[in-house]
């Protein structure tokens, strides 16, 4: 069919694309996904998530290898129009300026600060105007600021730690502890596909395919030409003699390049696959956030525990769809804060969140609260530096994938972990919360010398579900990606998602890959009027 630009997953950056490209009427787009519409009612209601995080309808599961004393363990990925933005915890956080400049200075021009703060500014429209929150974009950022007793005193203690509170966690230096911005508007979810699909659908020129899994992109020679696939079980092709986009996810993209033929050559020898172009770094410089939760008792009853279990449970869900309020309409974290675990430090090195909840310990393949008055709160070094990958098993998608994350292989990781660690330990201990916190049952007081701690993150840690890198742009010759984000050694095929970070951004990663999203229709756009 005649489409100018096909865009292969509709999730944070997938959506952006298919606004920004269709929006003058010029050209023809078509965007797949391999989930559903977003039309389930707790993909909008925003604590409905944890409800969705079972359902292989609306979720990916990848399984990681085991490491070591590191267990295997499941990453989910958002399966439905919108991707993770629609199942993710809501959270907004840019980044720092610097960790785009550093990409300017790494030869990627046209990606530092000047032209990635623009794009974050044109999508966004705050709900709490003032500095730099901007109005006016499609995407509504709401501020989390239920103040409560609870949440005021872990901002106090934070303070009396030397970390200054501050109105907007978005602000230029960064530093900081305050409520959190959120992509919720109104009590409604503001995902991607609600900010940017939900409007451009009523475009002619924009068709979206629901149920679609892409196994590999058809070449002639080194054009790609088209995709080989599966639409709601039957096999499908599309084919084009415009761009092909790989918006799938720092997990799923580098598979399909890998089935395409492109990546190391030994490896796809050794599965059977026919090189297209040898790019050996296909799957590799994967970073990821390692996170360990931290669990307090409260002597005081002021957790929402008791909101999310039994009668009350049911309770807030009705009170959600009759007044978009209550415990149901709020956040999944309360306060957030960016610290320095070294005061000499130029810009924060580890960010930390906290929620007035905590999740039973025996989840019995549910998620659900604690019975008793408890919080949690975990944090993980920004800017991770230990590499993992992730490649297929086989020429076959059923077959699966092998995840390495590597977690805290790297010396900087392994630092910033024992000194963040042991200053929420400090925060936790801080006279605004001595009346407040009781007993910490997770890890528990027993982990105290450096080996535990990181014994600790490794064994009953968790994933950020902040995978990037994997598919990298640089302006090295071994990099996937040229700085317009066109895969090396291929025409007519880009990719765009998590996976194109060279270097991993102090923030969770969906407000970063919804401008990136931006920036790339912006380069795309421009050379095609070339």
């Amino acid at each position: 069919m005649a489409f100018d630009y096909i865009i292969v997953g509709a999730g944070s950056a997938g959506c952006v694309l298919a606004d920004r490209l269709s929006a003058d009427g010029r050209h023809r787009v078509l965007l797949l996904e391999a989930g559903p519409r977003d039309s389930h009612p707790l993909l909008h209601m925003p604590k409905g998530m944890a409800k969705l995080f079972e359902d292989p309808r609306h979720m990916w599961f990848f399984n990681t290898e085991a490491e070591g004393d590191m267990p295997s363990e499941y990453w989910i990925r958002g399966k439905t129009l919108g991707g993770s933005s629609s199942v993710n915890g809501m959270v907004y956080f840019r980044g720092h300026p610097e960790d785009y400049n550093e990409w300017e200075r790494m030869g990627l021009h046209g990606w530092g600060w000047a032209d990635i703060g623009r794009a974050f500014r044109s999508i966004e429209n705050h709900e709490v105007p003032g500095g730099d929150r901007v109005q006016g974009g499609p995407l509504d950022i709401g501020f989390d600021q239920d103040a409560t007793p609870l949440t005021e005193a872990f901002i106090n203690a934070g303070e009396e730690l030397g970390i200054p509170r501050v109105e907007d966690l978005n602000h230029a230096d960064q530093e900081g502890v305050g409520y959190p911005t959120r992509t919720i508007h109104k009590g409604r979810r503001q995902s991607a596909a609600e900010a940017f699909l939900k409007p451009a659908r009523k475009r002619p020129n924009l068709e979206v395919h629901t149920g679609v899994t892409i196994d590999r992109v058809l070449f002639e020679g080194k054009r790609a030409v088209g995709l080989v696939g599966t639409r709601n079980g039957a096999d499908i092709e599309y084919h084009t003699q415009g761009e092909i986009i790989l918006a799938a996810g720092a997990l799923s993209s580098p598979q399909i390049l890998e089935r395409s033929g492109i990546g190391d050559g030994a490896r796809l020898a050794a599965l059977g696959i026919a090189l297209v172009h040898e790019s050996p770094e296909v799957g590799e410089n994967m970073l990821e956030h390692r996170l360990l939760m931290m669990q307090f008792n409260l002597l005081k009853p002021w957790s929402q525990n008791p909101e999310f279990r039994g009668w009350r449970m049911y309770l807030n869900g009705l009170r959600y769809y009759l007044t978009r309020s209550g415990p149901m309409a709020g956040g999944s974290y309360n306060v957030g804060a960016f610290i320095k675990t070294d005061p000499s430090l130029a810009r924060p090195d580890a960010e930390v969140l906290f929620a007035p909840y905590s999740l039973a310990l025996n989840w019995e393949d549910k998620v659900t609260t604690d019975s008793a008055h408890s919080i949690h709160m975990f944090g993980y070094p920004l800017r991770s530096r230990s590499k993992g990958s992730v490649h297929i098993r086989s020429a076959n998608a059923a077959d699966g994938t092998t995840i390495c994350p590597n977690y805290l292989s790297d010396p900087y990781d392994q630092q910033v972990t024992l000194a963040m660690f042991r200053m929420q330990r400090k925060w936790a201990s801080q006279p605004a919360l001595r009346d407040v916190l009781g007993e910490e049952t997770l890890p528990g007081p027993s982990i105290e010398s450096d080996r535990d701690i990181l014994d600790a993150f490794r064994s009953k840690g968790q994933a950020g579900f902040h995978a990037c890198g994997t598919t990298r742009m640089g302006s090295d010759e071994r990099a996937v990606l040229d700085e317009q984000l066109r895969v090396r050694g291929v025409s007519n095929l880009r990719v765009v998602d998590g996976g194109v970070l060279p270097t991993m951004v102090s923030a969770n990663t969906n407000g970063p890959i919804m401008a990136i999203g931006w920036r790339a229709a912006e380069l795309i756009l421009q050379s095609s009027n070339r």
